[in-house]
């Protein structure tokens, strides 16, 4: 029986996988706990250092479309909103999402997942062009051959987004791991990072949440499962097994309450409705909105159907 090395977040809806307590059929899943989890997206896309890694969505389809032999099942691990991740310093001025067009915003880097889907939500609902804001990065792209646009700069060489966000610099930036929640590249020990003084743009975000989900059935995308093509050559049905491991971790967690409190804006999720389905279907609209933005963002060359995101299988909405 085969053994795979996996490595992915342990939520509370893929930790039996990760512990064990369930089986992947036709093989065996050594999993590694990888800290930051970041840090395997790297690894993934540049060394080939797992079998089966969860990846950030933006990075696995720019290294595909790069030529990396990864390939993804449609197990979406993580998923959240992002109208309250815009941080604006004291004195920016910034008042509308239009104020940001000729402003300096920083990222981690330009290719992160919650960049490119803030990016989106300012274009699509609040025609905020994202090549009028002066992007500024403090960390490398995953994928070290793409070159970014001409309107994104590196911070100063050991300069972090939190001084230049304190210092007013820039004039917003991103919160989180994908702006001044941390400083660094993600490897072992990460320092995290207290945001500077800053307000959020949008001040109370979960109504903009809700009303744009139900307008649009968009429940941002931020984590996909992957797995080596080589593997799927040898291994067909490994593709559906994997996915069917997952469906089954999940399913021995399903308790709703706790699936919503551990992820960030569930809870604009209406009642009744699965927060983190599984499958094609049931995540076509934001799968197809991700990949339209990357490619409007010069992330991807072109658009990307969507059948060729995944590796056969038998993905039923789980």
């Amino acid at each position: 029986m085969p053994t795979f090395r996996a490595t992915f977040t342990p939520y509370t809806h893929t930790r039996a996988l990760a512990d064990g307590a369930v089986d992947l059929a036709g093989g065996h899943l050594e999993f590694v706990r990888t800290d930051p989890i970041i840090r395997a997206y790297r690894e993934m896309v540049r060394e080939l250092a797992y079998d089966i890694a969860e990846l950030a969505p933006t990075t696995y389809l720019m290294a595909r479309a790069s030529g990396v032999p990864v390939v993804a099942i449609p197990v979406f691990t993580k998923r959240q909103f992002h109208h309250g991740h815009i941080l604006c310093h004291p004195e920016s001025g910034i008042r509308i999402p239009q104020d940001l067009a000729g402003r300096k915003v920083g990222v981690r880097a330009y290719s992160v997942t919650t960049g490119v889907w803030v990016r989106g939500l300012l274009s699509d609902d609040f025609d905020v062009d994202p090549d009028r804001i002066e992007w500024v990065t403090d960390d490398e792209e995953h994928v070290s051959n793409y070159a970014a646009p001409a309107n994104v700069h590196a911070a100063p060489a050991g300069e972090s987004l939190v001084g230049l966000l304190r210092d007013g610099r820039i004039d917003a930036a991103l919160t989180g791991n994908a702006g001044v929640g941390r400083t660094g590249a993600p490897k072992a020990g990460w320092q995290q990072a207290e945001a500077a003084p800053a307000y959020s743009l949008f001040g109370t975000p979960e109504p903009l949440e809700r009303d744009w989900y139900r307008r649009t059935g968009i429940y941002p995308i931020h984590a996909v499962i992957t797995l080596r093509e080589e593997l799927v050559r040898q291994h067909p049905d490994l593709p559906t097994e994997l996915y069917r491991a997952f469906s089954a971790a999940k399913k021995g967690a399903d308790d709703r309450d706790t699936l919503v409190a551990e992820l960030a804006g569930a809870s604009a999720i209406p009642a009744g409705e699965d927060p983190i389905p599984y499958g094609i279907e049931p995540n076509a609209a934001s799968i197809t909105a991700l990949v339209r933005y990357a490619h409007e963002q010069h992330l991807l060359a072109g658009p990307v159907e969507i059948e060729s995101i995944f590796a056969p299988g038998d993905y039923p909405t789980a």
